[in-house]
């Protein structure tokens, strides 16, 4: 089975390494301000020509509330107003780009992110999708993945008669833990029965998924207290569930230091709390999908991944990584083709290049081959725990030993630890390494040697 994981502690602290979450390879940190809007357009031109279809991420920096743990793009402010300007120059965003393509390519995946979407007024939200069917051909028959992030505290059941009436079928639930220690501790009170009223409200309305997302490591968290959420969350049901590794970085996220880091959890706590997490959701009969996914058995990701055709990308694992994602509003990143770039992450930057009738990008990267090949390389790993040399072989006319035999010492010695499982025809992550399958795909990181590892999480 592809959701057997064991725990083995000795492993975990060994291998348990700061790296990144490969949304994409190369990361977003080789960004590098070479890579301008004609680039951009460049790669929009070959999209049309190809007429492939499209993911669109829109961000909604906006939240009336801060949350001291969070490492996101937003804006904190109570004065709804400021949304007007944006969603103007967001709009002007939106032509900009969508001139650029075929109206025969379809939006297959939409989501709507920030920050709190459901900041903007409901008449903003019909007249932000007005503008998306206006100028994108956004599927009408509810068989796109058309997903929403929301704060139970934002939203009501007239929220979400809303949502869905505009076409949306997913949502993902901010949670993070129900302790009001630890939810005081992190400045976001939120009760069960505010959470509970929104999913009841989205089965309802037949929405087709549900995610929530819980933070292990947050301050005055333990075993026990968090172990409550968790059950709390299973009897909710979600179809998903993300369950994140806090990384608590003040140095570079301001808000984390109104965090009281004597109240952290230990390290070794922290691990008894991802192991009797997944214990609990394995016996609720989750599949563990993979860095720190989980899925019930019938869900698209859980699927997707017994086809191995599963994807991931700035989305996280997604069953759409064939469409060409355009990222739209501040900090929104692109991946088109071998391009990715990203928008300015200044909200000021933003709004006063499209207010000049320009594109707001300010960096990005172009792959190159070698890009490609380890890209492809980390995707197979990190989405199906396997990686067959022939298949790689004929898609990048490569000999797989002969291209990474740098790498091969350190391969060996993962699988003599039993982290993979290494013949002449691949390379199998096996049930101890499932949880380190990061440190997996780190090996195959041509950049790694180069960065600061403090600018990422660690693995567990």
């Amino acid at each position: 089975m592809l959701d057997a994981i064991r725990w083995d502690t000795d492993l975990i602290r060994r291998y348990d390494l700061a790296g990144p979450r490969y949304t994409s390879y190369p990361t977003a940190v080789q960004f590098n301000s070479q890579v301008g809007t004609f680039d951009l357009l460049h790669a929009l031109r070959d999209s049309r020509k190809a007429l492939r279809p499209l993911s669109l991420y829109v961000h909604v920096p906006f939240c009336a509330n801060i949350c001291y743990y969070c490492a996101c793009n937003k804006v904190i402010t109570k004065d709804r107003g400021r949304a007007q300007p944006y969603l103007q120059r967001l709009e002007q965003e939106i032509q900009l780009i969508a001139c650029h393509l075929d109206p025969n390519q379809k939006v297959e995946q939409l989501h709507f992110g920030g920050g709190t979407p459901t900041f903007l007024s409901h008449d903003e939200l019909r007249q932000l999708m007005a503008q998306l069917r206006k100028h994108f051909n956004l599927l009408d028959d509810d068989s796109g993945d058309y997903g929403i992030e929301i704060d139970p505290r934002e939203a009501d059941w007239s929220t979400m008669g809303l949502l869905r009436e505009l076409g949306f079928n997913r949502v993902s639930i901010g949670l993070q833990d129900l302790d009001p220690a630890v939810q005081r501790a992190v400045n976001r009170l939120q009760s069960l029965e505010e959470t509970r009223a929104v999913i009841e409200a989205a089965r309802t309305l037949q929405f087709r998924s549900i995610n929530i997302d819980l933070i292990y490591g947050l301050p005055k968290q333990t075993p026990d207290n968090f172990a409550r959420t968790v059950d709390e969350v299973i009897n909710l049901q979600p179809d998903r569930l993300s369950v994140f590794n806090y990384a608590h970085l003040p140095e570079r996220f301001m808000p984390q230091r109104r965090i009281n880091g004597n109240e952290l959890p230990a390290p070794a706590d922290k691990l008894q709390m991802l192991q009797r997490t997944i214990e609990q959701l394995t016996a609720a009969g989750y599949r563990y999908i993979g860095m720190d996914h989980f899925a019930l058995p019938d869900d698209e990701l859980a699927i997707a991944q017994e086809d191995s055709t599963l994807q991931r990308n700035f989305q996280g694992y997604t069953t759409h990584g064939h469409c060409d994602l355009i990222g739209l509003g501040v900090s929104a990143i692109s991946q088109i083709g071998d391009l990715y770039c990203q928008n300015s992450s200044d909200l000021n930057h933003y709004q006063n290049a499209l207010a000049g009738a320009q594109l707001a990008t300010s960096r990005g990267l172009v792959c190159n081959p070698d890009d490609r090949l380890r890209r492809e390389v980390i995707q197979q790993l990190i989405c199906n725990f396997s990686l067959q040399f022939d298949a790689i072989e004929q898609a990048f006319n490569i000999d797989f030993h002969g291209y990474f035999k740098d790498l091969w010492p350190q391969l060996r010695a993962m699988a003599n630890d039993g982290l993979i499982e290494l013949d002449g025809t691949g390379i199998t992550v096996l049930p101890a390494g499932r949880l380190l399958v990061r440190s997996v795909c780190m090996v195959f990181d041509a950049y790694l040697e180069q960065q600061n590892r403090q600018r990422f999480s660690r693995v567990i």
